[in-house]
This record gives structure tokens, C-alpha cells and sequence, in this order.
């Protein structure tokens, strides 16, 4: 995102505050599609059992995912605010139907709890992103680098199917997805300090920050679930 704007004038607290706010409430807007996503297929067991049991269709949707995701993290730029929008929200509505099993697997009460959860680690990282007066740019490096590390870790463990390396990995996502919660709040902070060139790409890097976050705030709930959710009989 970084090479994306361009130096105009200096920005106020409040300019800054302004911004981040418009990102946090799509980020927020964004959850809150996937939770619909989810709850309309759980009001449709015909075809949520189709969903969970297809493995075509189910990996197909995830696919589809990737691609949205990928499509509108490169192309942003040269898109309108409003396809961006749109893109983003298709994906948190897509990601709402391929999160909705983990409502056959762990009780509602737990999902709501960790959810609870995750959403106050999230603000306390976020917080400490925005306010913190240490660059986080090389911690970023290895915070990704970790990514990379878990996404391999989890390949392998599919075939290993080991108890212990699923917890190891868990624990480590989480201070992985800890750590770019702050880094990716403070990258959004210096890339509105450098400014905008129109209206329009503000729009567009809002969507893309609140895209940038969905996914933190995603997959921390995810492995938060691993150790909070309850299991169903």
C-alpha cells in the first residue's frame, strides 16, 4: 500500500483519527456481512450440508476467496472506490459461508465468547499500533515471515496429523497475527501521513486497510477458537 499515495500536506490528529475510524468501520461492516453470510446458511441446512460435505464446492468458495482477495489487493489502485467496495464485500460474505461449519463443530456460546474476545485483543493491539512511537517496520518483516512459517507448519501438519505441532502452531499465529494487528494499524497511520492524491484513493485505501484487518482480526478468532471454543457432543 505503501507506494500507492503521495506527500501533500501535513495531517492533523484528528485527520488521522478520522481515517483509521472509516477503516475500523468497514473492518467492522465487513464481519458483520460474514456473520449474515453465516447465519443465512445455517437457516439453509439443505444446502449447508452440500457446502460441508462437497468438498468441490466448499474448496471451490475458498478459492474464489483467495482470488478476491488477491485481485483486490493488487489492482485496488485501478479500480473504482466502488467495485473495491463491492469486491470486499462479496469476500466477507463468501468468507461468512465457509466460516459457518465452525457452528457444527464448536458451541454457540463459545464462538460468541471468543469472538468477545478476540474483539478487545484486537482493539488493545490496534491501540498500541496507533499510539506507539516505535517503528514496527522491521518487526513487521519477521511478523510476516512467521506467516509464512505457520501457513507451512499447517501444510505439513495435515500429513503428521500431530496433536503437539497443532498447538505449537496455534500459540505462535497468535502472537503472529498479534503483532500484525499493531503493525498493520500503524502502516495505515504513516501511509494517511504521506496523504492522498484524490477523494478516491483515500476511499480505496480505506477499503483495502479495512480489508488488511478483516483478515488479522479473522484468523486471530480462528486460533482463539482452538483454545476457547467448546466442542459439541
Amino acid at each position: 500500500m505503501d507506494n500507492r499515495t503521495v506527500s501533500t500536506q501535513p495531517q492533523s490528529e484528528a485527520s488521522v483519527s478520522s481515517f483509521l475510524s472509516r477503516v475500523f468501520l468497514w473492518m467492522a461492516l465487513g464481519l458483520t456481512v460474514s456473520a449474515a453470510g453465516s447465519f443465512w446458511l445455517l437457516a439453509q441446512p439443505g444446502i449447508l450440508m452440500t457446502v460441508v460435505k462437497n468438498p468441490v464446492i466448499f474448496f471451490g468458495l475458498a478459492i474464489a476467496e483467495l482470488g478476491l482477495v488477491i485481485w483486490l489487493s493488487m489492482a485496488v489502485m485501478r479500480m473504482s472506490a466502488g467495485m473495491a467496495t463491492g469486491i470486499f464485500l462479496l469476500y466477507s460474505f463468501l468468507n461468512g459461508i465457509t466460516l459457518c461449519p465452525l457452528f457444527l463443530i464448536y458451541t454457540g456460546g463459545s464462538i460468541l465468547n471468543t469472538f468477545v474476545i478476540t474483539g478487545g485483543t484486537f482493539f488493545f493491539f490496534a491501540l498500541y499500533g496507533f499510539t506507539t512511537r516505535k517503528d514496527l517496520t522491521t518487526m513487521g518483516g519477521l511478523f510476516m515471515m512467521g506467516l509464512i512459517g505457520v501457513i507451512l507448519a499447517s501444510l505439513v501438519n495435515l500429513f503428521v496429523k500431530s496433536t503437539a505441532l497443532e498447538w505449537v502452531i496455534t500459540f505462535v499465529a497468535i502472537a503472529v497475527f498479534l503483532g500484525l494487528i499493531a503493525y498493520d494499524t500503524q502502516k495505515l497511520k504513516r501511509i494517511h501521513a504521506m496523504g492522498f492524491q484524490s477523494a478516491d484513493d483515500e476511499k480505496r485505501i480505506v477499503i483495502l486497510g479495512a480489508l488488511t484487518l478483516y483478515l488479522d482480526f479473522i484468523n486471530l478468532f480462528i486460533q482463539l477458537l482452538k483454545i476457547f471454543g467448546r466442542r459439541r457432543n
